[in-house]
C-alpha cells in the first residue's frame, strides 16, 4: 500500500516554515544532524502548552508537527489510534539520544505494521511529547498530552527512571497502559506501585539470574559484592543478594564505597573474596581497576563480573591519576561484563517476517546519520507490542459482541483499560530482541556476556530468561589460569599420615621380630625340662616373651591413621595401643625382675635359712604388677577417656603450583588431662625400672648363670632406659612429623624388645648347645690370700643390709677367720700324721698319745666352724653323728684288747684312715670350697676328695655363705 499524502495541521502552534510537510521535514533532517533551531523560529511567540515541541527538532523525513506534539506521518484514510510517546528527544540533554535514535527503528515497526494491515481499518497515530529528562517538564508534557491532545490508548516511551516512575505510578488513575523500551531501574518492578507500567526492556534486575546461572555452571559458591553508593546500584545489589541466598551461594564479603573504593577492594582480599561482582558505572570502574592493580587481585586467581552497559573504549575516557593505562588495562584483562541483548543473534524470522540481522540492515539504512541507539530493538519491538495487544483487544471486543469501540476509549474508561492490560500480559511472540514475553509485567529477554580480551570486549554466551538456560560460545571465554579461577583460596585438607613404605618396612622388621620371639618360645617350651632352663624358671620366660610380642604388636597399631581407618576406629585404637603396650612392657620387665627377686632373695640372706620360692611366687608378683597397670589403665579409661584430636597446621602452597593452598592436620590420642596420666605411668615405670636395676647390681655376683641373669637384665635396663628417654624426647620434638616420630616409636619398641629377648635367651641357647653341664654348677674357690678382702667386702654388704648388727658381725668375722686359719694348720699336721702312719707303723704309741687331742681340737673346731656356718647345720649333724658312732667303737675295742696291740695292728690303722680322715674332710672343707655342701656321703673316694683335683678359686659362693 502506497502510503497516503501527508497531513496539513493548522493549530496556533504551527512553527513558520512548517505549513507543509517539506518545510516540516528539511526542519527535521536540519536537526537530526545536529544543528540547532532555524534563528527565523521565534519561541516567545508560541503558546504554553507548545513549549513541549522543543522547536528544531531534526526527527528526519516522515515526522510532522503536529498541534500537541510531533507526530509521524499517517495515512489519510482510515482511524487512528492515538499513542503517547514519552521520551527526551533535545539533543542538550544527556538520554536525548536515545529518542532520537530510536525513532527510525519506531517508523520502520509502524509501516511493516500498516504494510501488513493488522490493525486495519486502524492505524497506529504516535504523537511525540519531548520529556527532557526533567521532572517537571516530563510531568507537563504528559499532562499536556492529555488535556490538549487527543484519547490515547496506551503511552510509549519512558527513558529516565525519575521521570517514568513519577508518570508510572499515575496510570492507574487514567486507566493507561504504559510500555517502556529503555528504563530499566529496578524501582519500576513493584507491581503494586506500578500496575499499569510495561518494558520491553529487562531491567537492571534482570541480569541477577543470569549472573547466579553463570556462577553455578563455573561451580563458583562463594562471591563478594562490590557497590557504588548509587540506589540503581543499591537497589540491584539487594536483588542480587536474594537470588544468591536462594541459590545456596555464600557472600563472602559485602562492600560499598563513595568516591574512593581503595579501601573496599582490600577488604574484598583480606576475606579471600576470588569472584568479586561490581556495581558501578564506568567512571568508578577505573579506579576500581587501578585499585586492584594495586592490591594484585587481578590474574589467573581473580574473577571481576561487572556491567557491560558502559559506552565503548570507556577505558579511555576515565580521567583517573591513580594508575597508568597499561596497568589498568592488565588490571581489567579478563573481566566478565553483563547487560541485555540488543538484538537476537539467532537466524529466525521475527514477527514482521524478518530476522533480527535483515531488521538490523534496514535500521541503519533508515537513520540516515543519526546516532543509533542501543536500545532501537527494544523500541522496535514495542510498537509491535502496542499493536498486538490494540489487536488482541479489538478481536476481545468483536467476540464479545460489544458496541463499544476502541476508538471511543476515553481516561475515565476503566473496563477498556483492563482490556488493554490483560490484553499486555498475554503477549508472546519473537521479536528482533528475542522472545516477547512478560512475567509480572517485566520483559523476560535475553543477557549476553561479553569478556574483555586483549583490549576489546568479545561476546562470549547470552542467558535466555524465557527458559532459564545459559549458552556459552565455544572457546571463546578465556581464563588467564589453564582453569577458571577458585571461588576463594581452596583450601585441600590433608592429612600427614604415615608413608606406606615406612609402615611396610618396620611392619617387616616387627614380624621378623615376632618370629624371634616365636622361636625363643618354641626353644623354651621343648627344652623346659633341661637342667638350665628348669632352673631359669621357664614360665617367667614365656611371660618375657609374651611381653615382648605385645610390644611388637603395638608398633601394628601406632602405624594405623586415619587414611587407614575411620575416625572412630582410630579413636578405639588410641586406647587399645596404649594398653597393649603398656600391658607389654609390665609383663616383660615385671617377669625379669621377679627372676632377679627370688635369686635375691636366696642368696642375699644373712641367716641362710632354707628358702624355698616357687613360679607360682613369681607370677603373683607379676599378677600384681599388671593389677597396678590395670588400675591405672580403668581409671584413665573412665574418667578421661583418650579421644581423636584434630590439630591444624597454617596454610601451604601447593607444590604442584595450583591455585590452592593445602592446610595440613595430624591426628593426635589425646584427653584433656594427658600430662598428669603420662606422669602417673611414666612414674610407675620408671619406679619398676629402678627396682630392676638394684636387683641387678644386688645379684650381679652370684656365679650360677642359669640362676642369675642379673648382667642381662642390667644390660637390658641400661639400653631401654637410654633409648625410652631418647625414644621420648624425640617423639615429642618431633610431635608434628608424623612419619618421624613413628619411626622413631618403632625402631625403639623393635630395639628395646629384640635386645631384652637376645639378651635372655640367646647366652642359654648357646650354652645348651655347646656345655648344657656348666652353667648349673657352682664353681667352687679356694681360700688365698685375697680372702680377707672378699670378706670385707661382704661385710660392707651385710652391714649395708643390717646397720645394727655392725659389730657384732666384724667380730664373728675375724672370729671365723682365725679358726680357718687354725683348721688349715691342723690339716697340715693332719696329712703329717697319715704319711707317717702309712710310712712306720712303730710309732702310733706316740701319735696316740700326741694327737690324740690335736684330733679332738679338730673336731671341736669344726663343729665351732659348723655352728658359724649355719647354711650347712644340717650336715654338719649327719657327719657328726657317723664320726661318733665310728670313734665310739675304736674305744670300746681298747678297752677289751691290749692297748698297743689293738692300736699297732695293721687292721685298727686301715680303719682309723678309712673313717676318720673322710669325715674330717668333709666336717671342714666345705667352709673353704673344697667339697660342695650338696654332697652327703662321707664315703668318697680320695680320687674324688678336692684335695686331688684343681679347682678354680671361686670367692663369690663363699663371700655369699658368709
Amino acid at each position: 500500500m502506497a502510503p497516503s499524502p501527508r497531513r496539513r495541521w493548522n493549530s496556533p502552534c504551527a512553527l513558520p516554515g512548517a505549513e507543509t510537510p517539506q518545510a516540516a521535514g528539511a526542519g527535521g533532517a536540519e536537526s537530526a544532524t545536529g544543528v540547532s533551531p532555524k534563528p527565523a523560529i521565534q519561541m516567545p511567540m508560541l503558546p504554553p502548552q507548545c513549549l513541549l515541541l522543543v522547536l528544531g527538532l531534526g526527527l528526519g523525513p516522515g515526522f510532522v508537527y503536529g498541534s500537541r506534539g510531533t507526530t509521524i506521518e499517517q495515512p489519510a484514510n482510515g482511524t487512528s489510534l492515538s499513542i503517547m510517546g514519552l521520551m527526551p528527544l533535545n539533543e542538550t540533554v544527556a538520554k536525548g539520544n536515545i529518542g532520537r535514535g530510536v525513532l527510525p527503528a519506531v517508523q520502520l515497526a509502524i509501516d511493516q505494521i500498516r504494510n501488513i494491515s493488522l490493525l486495519h481499518p486502524y492505524f497506529l497515530d504516535l504523537k511525540l511529547y519531548d520529556t527532557a529528562c526533567d521532572n517537571a517538564q516530563g510531568l507537563k508534557a504528559f499532562y499536556d498530552a492529555i488535556k490538549y491532545g487527543p484519547n490515547h490508548l496506551m503511552v510509549f516511551g519512558g527513558v529516565c527512571p525519575s521521570v517514568t516512575s513519577i508518570i508510572a505510578e499515575s496510570l492507574k488513575g487514567w486507566n493507561l497502559v504504559q510500555l517502556s523500551f529503555a528504563a530499566t531501574t529496578p524501582v519500576l518492578a513493584d507491581k503494586k506501585k506500578y500496575p499499569y507500567f510495561f518494558r520491553t526492556v529487562p531491567s537492571d534486575n534482570a541480569v541477577n539470574p543470569a549472573i547466579v546461572k553463570f556462577l553455578k555452571h563455573f561451580k563458583w559458591k562463594r562471591v563478594g559484592t562490590l557497590t557504588q553508593d548509587i540506589q540503581r546500584f543499591s537497589e540491584v545489589r539487594n536483588d542480587l543478594t536474594g537470588e544468591l541466598e536462594d541459590s545456596a551461594i555464600q557472600i563472602a564479603d559485602t562492600e560499598s564505597f563513595s568516591n574512593d573504593p581503595c579501601s573496599s577492594v582490600k577488604k574484598l582480599k583480606g576475606n579471600d573474596v576470588r569472584i568479586i561482582i561490581g556495581q558501578f558505572d564506568e567512571h568508578m570502574a577505573a579506579k576500581v581497576f587501578c585499585c586492584a592493580f594495586d592490591e594484585d587481585m587481578y590474574g589467573s586467581k581473580y574473577q571481576w563480573i561487572i556491567p557491560g552497559w558502559y559506552q565503548a573504549l570507556w577505558w579511555q575516557q576515565a580521567n583517573t591519576s591513580t594508575c597508568s593505562t597499561k596497568n589498568l588495562l592488565t588490571a581489567m584483562e579478563g573481566y566478565i561484563g553483563v547487560d541485555f541483548e540488543p538484538l537476537s543473534t539467532k537466524q529466525i524470522k521475527t514477527i514482521s517476517g524478518r530476522t533480527p540481522q535483515q531488521y538490523e540492515k534496514e535500521y541503519n539504512e533508515k537513520r540516515a546519520g543519526v546516532e543509533p541507539s542501543k536500545f532501537h530493538g527494544y523500541a522496535y519491538d514495542g510498537i509491535w507490542v502496542i499493536a498486538k495487544t490494540l489487536h488482541r483487544a479489538l478481536e476481545y471486543l468483536y467476540s464479545s459482541k460489544q458496541r463499544q469501540r476502541i476508538q471511543d476509549f476515553n481516561y475515565t474508561d476503566h473496563k477498556l483499560g483492563k482490556i488493554f492490560l490483560d490484553a499486555m500480559n498475554e503477549t508472546n511472540f519473537f521479536g528482533v530482541t528475542g522472545q516477547v514475553v512478560f512475567r509480572n509485567g517485566e520483559r523476560m529477554g535475553t543477557i549476553k556476556f561479553t569478556q574483555f580480551q586483549d583490549g576489546k570486549e568479545v561476546k562470549v554466551g547470552e542467558y535466555n530468561a524465557v527458559a532459564d538456560s545459559l549458552e556459552l560460545i565455544n572457546d571463546t571465554i578465556r581464563f588467564q589460569g589453564v582453569e577458571p579461577p577458585k571461588d576463594q583460596t581452596f583450601i585441600r585438607e590433608e592429612r600427614r599420615q604415615i608413608y606406606l613404605p615406612l609402615y611396610s618396612i618396620l611392619s617387616t622388621l616387627t614380624i621378623i621380630g615376632m618370629i624371634m620371639a616365636s622361636t625363643f618360645l618354641f626353644f623354651n617350651i621343648k627344652n623346659r625340662n633341661q637342667k638350665l632352663i628348669k632352673m631359669s624358671s621357664p614360665y617367667m620366660n614365656n611371660l618375657i616373651i609374651l611381653g615382648g610380642m605385645l610390644s611388637y604388636a603395638s608398633i601394628f597399631l601406632f602405624g594405623l591413621d586415619g587414611s587407614f581407618v575411620s575416625a572412630n576406629t582410630f579413636e578405639t585404637l588410641c586406647t587399645v595401643r596404649t594398653w597393649i603396650l603398656t600391658v607389654g612392657y609390665t609383663t616383660a620387665f615385671g617377669a625379669m625382675f621377679a627372676k632377679t627377686w627370688r635369686v635375691h632373695a636366696i642368696f642375699k640372706n644373712v641367716k641362710m635359712k632354707k628358702k624355698i620360692i616357687k613360679d607360682q611366687k613369681l607370677l603373683v608378683i607379676v599378677g600384681g604388677m599388671l593389677l597396678i597397670d590395670l588400675c591405672i589403665l580403668i581409671c584413665w579409661q573412665i574418667v578421661d577417656p583418650l579421644k581423636r584430636t584434630v590439630e591444624e597446621y597454617n596454610l601451604e602452597p601447593d607444590p604442584a603450583g595450583r591455585d590452592i593452598a593445602i592446610r595440613p592436620f595430624l591426628e593426635h590420642c589425646e584427653n584433656t588431662h594427658m600430662t598428669i596420666w603420662l606422669g602417673i605411668v611414666y612414674a610407675y615405670k620408671g619406679l619398676l625400672m629402678l627396682f630392676g636395676c638394684f636387683l641387678a647390681w644386688e645379684t650381679r655376683n652370684v656365679s650360677i648363670p642359669a640362676l642369675n641373669d642379673s648382667k642381662y637384665i642390667g644390660m637390658s635396663v641400661y639400653n631401654v632406659g637410654i633409648m625410652c628417654i631418647i625414644g621420648a624426647a624425640v617423639s615429642f620434638l618431633t610431635r608434628d612429623q608424623p612419619n618421624v616420630q613413628f619411626c622413631i616409636v618403632a625402631l625403639v619398641i623393635i630395639f628395646c624388645s629384640t635386645i631384652t629377648l637376645c639378651l635372655v635367651f640367646v647366652p642359654k641357647l648357646i650354652t645348651l648347645r655347646t656345655n648344657p653341664d656348666a652353667a648349673t654348677q657352682n664353681r667352687r674357690f679356694q681360700f688365698t690370700h685375697n680372702q680377707k678382702k672378699e670378706d670385707s667386702k661382704t661385710s660392707t654388704s651385710v652391714t649395708s643390709v643390717n646397720q645394727a648388727s655392725t659389730s657384732r658381725l666384724e667380730g664373728l668375722q675375724s672370729e671365723n677367720h682365725r679358726l680357718r686359719m687354725k683348721i688349715t694348720e691342723l690339716d697340715k699336721d693332719l696329712e703329717e700324721v697319715t704319711m707317717q702312719l702309712q710310712d712306720t707303723p712303730e710309732k702310733t704309741t706316740y701319735i696316740k698319745q700326741n694327737h690324740y687331742q690335736d684330733l679332738n681340737d679338730i673336731l671341736s673346731i669344726r663343729n665351732f666352724t659348723d655352728n658359724k656356718d649355719g647354711e650347712k647345720a644340717v650336715l654338719k649333724n649327719h657327719h657328726d653323728q657317723k664320726a661318733s658312732s665310728q670313734w665310739n667303737t675304736i674305744e670300746s675295742s681298747k678297752t677289751s684288747k691290749d692297748p698297743i696291740e689293738d692300736i699297732n695292728s695293721p687292721e685298727h690303722i686301715q680303719r682309723r684312715l678309712s673313717l676318720q680322715l673322710p669325715i674330717l674332710h668333709h666336717a671342714y672343707l666345705p667352709s673353704i670350697g673344697g667339697v660342695d655342701a650338696s654332697c652327703a656321703s662321707p664315703c668318697v673316694s680320695p680320687s674324688a676328695s678336692p684335695r686331688h683335683r684343681h679347682v678354680q678359686p671361686s670367692f663369690q659362693v663363699m663371700v655369699s655363705g658368709l
